[in-house]
């Protein structure tokens, strides 16, 4: 399988809060580089806690060649405060953002100027134009905090409509829920690409919690197999790629229109999925 040019390959990472953590993302870095990705998005902490990390990383990318995307967060911010973001980030020379509501850092109750992250991509567009290529999220299993598809749907659209170029999915171990989501989009009248995140299985219950929370759905078979490895890692990672790589595979030959690997600042799974696909 071979990328046509118009898809685009892209990495996500996420900045190290401590200094073992830093060398680690170097060494996953130089070697997913070499997957010679379009671009590496690096996630912005609930609140904006790591924003000044996200620069950091966002930058040592790029001094390597690699073009890089920070993520933005409104959650918990001011205008003022995101107008800062915005031309710290330009004055940087950075033109590809992810914009995200986010979620507010604990104990804190306000949710800051801004409520939806189709009210950040309008501040995106009104304060800097067609600067920025601009991402964001979209949820084909439903964002956790939906009340049913068809609002979710529509808060979809606004980021859209409010200036959004592309959009990039929650992960999914179910590609049906994706092309229902894409069909959904396209009788809305949504036409911008929706490129599937990616998420390689490294471990069950780390993973069991965290897709419980965020509302990404391990289908039964995929929970099932998984639990009757119990310890055995090696069994569950090489189950994981075989399960991931087959889904990306059938999800290029439909026509997805690239993939976006959740990382995790680890370099092995991801590369060898992307090595399986022929990238």
């Amino acid at each position: 399988m071979s990328a046509s040019p118009r898809r685009l390959f892209s990495l996500e990472f996420f900045p190290p809060r401590t200094d073992e953590g830093a060398e680690k993302l170097r060494a996953a870095r130089r070697q997913l580089e070499q997957l010679k990705p379009a671009f590496c998005s690096v996630t912005f902490g609930a609140g904006g806690s790591t924003r000044e990390g996200t620069l950091a990383t966002v930058l040592e990318f790029r001094a390597d060649g690699v073009e890089a995307a920070p993520h933005i967060s409104c959650i918990g911010g001011t205008r003022e405060s995101l107008h800062d973001v915005l031309m710290q980030y330009k004055s940087h020379g950075i033109r590809h953002l992810v914009a995200l509501r986010g979620d507010l850092p604990s104990g804190v109750g306000a949710a800051g100027d801004f409520r939806y992250a189709s009210d950040l991509v309008a501040f995106i567009r009104q304060q800097t134009g067609n600067w920025f290529h601009i991402d964001v999220a979209a949820y084909p299993e439903c964002h956790p905090q939906a009340r049913n598809a068809q609002e979710d749907l529509a808060a979809f659209k606004r980021k859209i409509e409010a200036g959004a170029d592309s959009a990039i999915t929650q992960y999914f171990y179910n590609a049906d829920a994706y092309w229902h989501f894409v069909d959904a989009c396209a009788a809305a009248g949504i036409d911008v690409p929706i490129v599937p995140g990616i998420m390689p299985i490294a471990g069950y219950s780390k993973l069991a919690r965290f897709s419980d929370a965020c509302g990404a759905e391990i289908p039964r078979w995929i929970r099932k197999a998984l639990e009757s490895f119990g310890d055995d890692s090696a069994s569950i990672r090489a189950f994981g790629l075989d399960v991931v790589t087959e889904m990306c595979d059938s999800l290029l030959a439909r026509g997805a229109p690239g993939l976006h690997f959740y990382t995790l600042n680890q370099a092995a799974l991801t590369t060898t999925i992307w090595q399986r696909l022929g990238l």
